[in-house]
């Protein structure tokens, strides 16, 4: 018999580690790869591994969110079926309050879920680059008898220390949860047996539960966290398994995070990669035309559609839907957004700037988020300015300067 599974999404909360690219979208929107957005990761993940009924949840600056899945993720009724579903924080005649966690926000959106009467509830993060076949995930799932997976990510003792490691026995099953035990003889407990090197086992925050078994976990309490309460309740309760990801993983949690990731994806193998036909990432068709390059050295760079280039040098540098670099412009280590439409000729009314980068701009280890105006002659770096550092016109996080969405900034600026 066939096991029905459904796929839920959590949208994380208001994302400040992410500011300002989550001030008014929700994390899961955030564009990242130039064209995609993050939450197609995990829903592309579900509809590769056959799970089409997907809920998101989500509370926070959505309705850019919204628009991306309605536009984005419209089943065939008349063939597969299945839905995208954004569930947001309601109130109800149970529940006057948000979302208070990861585990409060799948209670309060339970009832939806379990109208679909599901065997098997499959719990994802909404900011994550990966890619997984949750089909062997569920497989191995039933094979073991287990009530609950946790897919852990083997990870060496420098990085095991301020994650939630898994302790486990030598048939997978998770005897023990320690979250962030840092470099301590606690840690030394908790090394992984099946490894001849050093290396522990890291939850990634995805989960396999047994439907009715989850409700269960969450009725008749108030824990908030799947990670704090439920999960290490149900260890010493239940059968949990280690399913053990050998695969590339990335938290994409902080700005420093976020660079990193998107400007691995310009390395000549790539850990991660979009080039792959058999699970595809799927995102909005736009149908825009072909980037249009006039003039510019562009090395180990990610070119987005519907781009007009004419600058000097592009190095290492991911550029999103719908640039225009101006002429002798040099950009290098950054990810730039685009815009969200073309501006023909003269810049729209209320503006000077025209949208994009201007000429002879020089700009690094930055993120310009969309439809932000650069004049000519801008500098743009972090250099010489302080972690945490705040204007109008910039911010500035692990040693990346980020333009907020829609900022102008005068010719001849220096940032």
């Amino acid at each position: 018999m066939a096991v029905k599974t459904v796929g839920i999404i959590l949208g994380g909360g208001a994302g400040t580690r992410l500011q300002p690219l989550t001030l008014d979208r929700a994390k899961p929107a955030v564009p990242i790869a130039g064209k995609y957005r993050l939450v197609d990761i995990p829903i592309s993940n579900c509809i590769n591994s056959g799970i089409r009924s997907i809920y998101l949840l989500t509370q926070f600056n959505s309705v850019s969110l919204h628009r991306h899945i309605q536009s984005t993720y419209n089943f065939d009724q008349f063939s597969s079926g299945g839905f995208v579903r954004v569930l947001a924080a309601e109130q109800t005649p149970t529940s006057s309050v948000w979302f208070q966690g990861t585990a409060d926000a799948v209670r309060q959106s339970l009832r939806h879920v379990m109208h679909m009467r599901p065997d098997i509830v499959v719990i994802l993060s909404g900011d994550q680059l990966y890619r997984m076949d949750f089909a062997e995930v569920i497989a191995e799932h039933i094979e073991r008898g287990a009530e609950v997976t946790i897919c852990t990510k083997p990870v060496p003792r420098a990085e095991a220390g301020a994650l939630g490691i898994m302790h486990v026995d030598d048939k997978g099953q998770i005897i023990e949860f320690a979250e962030k035990p840092g470099d301590t003889q606690r840690l030394d407990e908790l090394r992984a047996p099946m490894y001849k090197e050093e290396r522990y086992l890291a939850s990634m925050g995805i989960y396999v539960f047994n439907a009715k078994l989850l409700a269960d976990l969450l009725c008749g309490n108030d824990y908030s966290d799947f990670g704090k309460h439920i999960i290490p309740q149900a260890i010493h309760q239940r059968k949990v398994c280690s399913h053990i990801f050998e695969g590339y993983w990335k938290d994409i949690g902080t700005i420093g995070m976020f660079h990193e990731a998107n400007l691995a994806l310009t390395d000549l193998v790539p850990e991660f990669t979009f080039y792959d036909d058999s699970a595809p990432i799927y995102t909005h068709m736009r149908y825009l035309p072909p980037s249009k390059i006039n003039c510019c050295d562009l090395n180990r760079c990610l070119l987005s559609e519907g781009c007009i280039v004419s600058g000097h040098r592009l190095l290492h540098s991911v550029v999103g839907l719908r640039a225009v670099i101006g002429e002798g412009s040099v950009i290098e280590h950054s990810v730039i957004m685009g815009a969200d439409y073309f501006e023909n000729g003269a810049p729209e009314e209320g503006y000077d700037l025209n949208l994009g980068i201007g000429r002879d701009c020089y700009i690094k280890n930055a993120i310009i988020d969309k439809n932000v105006r650069v004049g000519d002659s801008v500098y743009i770096s972090p250099d010489g300015k302080a972690d945490g550092e705040q204007t109008d016109l910039y911010f500035v996080h692990d040693g990346v300067i980020v333009i907020p969405k829609d900022t102008v900034i005068p010719s001849g600026t220096r940032l």
